[in-house]
């Protein structure tokens, strides 16, 4: 036997003894290591001369491979040996109390989707969703948004390139959510047969428009309320945005004041300012230090109710919007809308919920994590 493989039975037969990962280190180390035996036989090869080294190196280079090899598949065993140890030892007891990581939180704009939800569910309405990509009829045309308006401007309205030659009416990514409420009514006329039903909805999601500053995104996320029924006055709308924004913000002392406006879709048209206070240098819902502009409202326009195959002269109701992202900025302390949408997760724990608290009205719809 030469000296080869006597090294070579002796490395595997510590390899295969090795009962351990930090025992089979040592082995490589001793085998393959800077210092190592296989390692110094291979140093020898480059002072034989071409006749030696064609002899001796190939006993040499077999032997770094069955070592090599011998080394790899008994790491593997032990791997496997180790990782059924730590599973046989280990159990998860069901009953204990989750430890969130500290980086796994609820986004703010989440959060306040959920807080909508929570409120409005308890004033009777149901959520109501649609596509993010519109056809102009829903999204411009039965809201009687005139041709030339400016929110048809391709500098305001992000539009779908279709087909070449294709004759269909422009497609847009939803400048607003109203379209949820058009594809609402349409649906119940449908199924009612014009005849109509009672409709509480709000529809809150993703929607987009050409802007880009301090306050304003691409993408933004809005929330829109719809209420149709007989006998509907501004009385109800008031009263419903009131008992809202109490709710959202958590306070008694919120003041509305609704100054008319215009808006196509509704007739009459009002923008709801809310009382403010000055608390630490900065703006809080609540109080009358001040008017603060939150959210657009009025009652449906007669002529959207007939687009949408109801009758107007039996059918009325009111509509309100605002932005999710503004409503969270509001409530929260967000000075910029901007890193709402750039996934830092130092922003995320700082501004983000626990993700199992779960917004109630009995328990606070805003509690931070």
């Amino acid at each position: 036997m030469t000296d080869t493989d006597e090294l070579q039975t002796h490395l595997l037969a510590a390899i295969a003894a090795a009962a351990g990962l930090d025992a089979l280190e040592a082995v490589r180390v001793e085998a393959l290591g800077k210092q190592g035996r296989v390692t110094a036989l291979l140093k020898t090869l480059g002072a034989l001369s071409p006749e030696e080294r064609q002899a001796r190196g190939p006993a040499i280079h077999q032997l770094r491979e069955a070592v090599t090899a011998a080394i790899a598949a008994r790491k593997a065993v032990l791997e496997q040996v180790a990782l059924d140890a730590q599973l046989a030892s280990e159990a998860l007891d069901m009953t204990l109390p989750v430890d969130l990581p500290a980086g796994g939180t609820v986004h703010p704009v989440s959060q306040v989707m959920d807080e909508l939800a929570e409120i409005f569910a308890d004033l009777g309405f149901a959520v109501a969703t649609g596509p993010e990509i519109e056809d102009d009829w829903h999204n411009f045309g039965a809201l009687n948004i005139p041709d030339t308006h400016p929110a048809r401007a391709m500098q305001d309205t992000f539009y779908v390139a279709q087909a070449e030659g294709a004759e269909a009416a422009p497609l847009v990514l939803r400048t607003h959510t109203s379209p949820v409420q058009i594809r609402t009514m349409v649906e119940v006329a449908r199924r009612q047969n014009g005849a109509g039903a009672p409709i509480r909805i709000i529809a809150p999601g993703r929607v987009y428009r050409s802007d880009w500053d301090a306050t304003h995104t691409p993408m933004f996320h809005q929330v829109e309320g719809l209420v149709i029924d007989k006998g509907i006055t501004l009385g109800h709308l008031k009263w419903t945005l009131e008992t809202f924004l109490k709710a959202f913000f958590e306070r008694d002392d919120v003041v509305l004041r609704l100054r008319p406006s215009y808006f196509p879709f509704t007739e009459p048209s009002a923008e709801v300012d809310v009382g403010f206070s000055v608390e630490k240098g900065k703006r809080v819902i609540g109080g009358d230090a001040g008017w603060m502009e939150v959210l657009g409202s009025g009652m449906v326009h007669p002529r959207v109710i007939a687009n949408c195959g109801l009758d107007p002269a039996e059918w009325q109701g009111f509509a309100f919007g605002c932005g999710i992202d503004r409503l969270a900025m509001l409530k929260y302390g967000i000075d910029d809308l901007r890193p709402m949408f750039e996934a830092d997760t130092r922003w995320l724990h700082h501004y983000g919920f626990a993700a199992l608290d779960v917004p109630t009205l009995s328990g606070g719809v805003g509690t931070p994590a």
